[in-house]
């Protein structure tokens, strides 16, 4: 059975960071790119990130680039997602999922959510 258990959520001030982990079990990790998608107040799911199954080549969502870092440890399944400059725009249900941009919603796999709160 795939799990994934997304971790590291919490209220942060608006500048802040954050780094969410998800671990992962039940599939071979090191086989499937990854993503984060989040789920803001009132909102749909956005996709945030991508990784592939080397965790060389990565891909952002524009409003996140250059502030959100996604990163993977096939030796620990576990995926991450270091935040800066956070802002109250970020505040959302942040979940990970398995497959890479493309893939990630037909695939169907995801955790229960960790939540990021920015407010001052």
């Amino acid at each position: 059975e795939v799990q994934l258990v997304e971790s590291g959520g919490e209220m942060v001030q608006p500048g802040g960071s954050l780094r969410l982990s998800c671990a992962a079990s039940g599939f071979t990790f090191s086989n499937y790119g990854m993503s984060w998608f989040r789920r803001g107040p009132g909102k749909g799911p956005e996709w945030v990130s991508s990784i592939d199954i080397t965790g060389t080549t990565t891909d952002y969502a524009g409003v996140v680039k250059g502030r959100f870092t996604i990163s993977r440890d096939s030796a620990k399944s576990t995926l991450y997602l270091h935040m800066t400059s956070l802002q109250p725009e970020d505040t959302a249900l942040y979940y990970c999922a398995r497959g890479g941009r493309e893939e990630w919603a037909r695939q169907g796999h995801w955790g229960q959510g960790t939540q990021v709160t920015v407010s001052s």
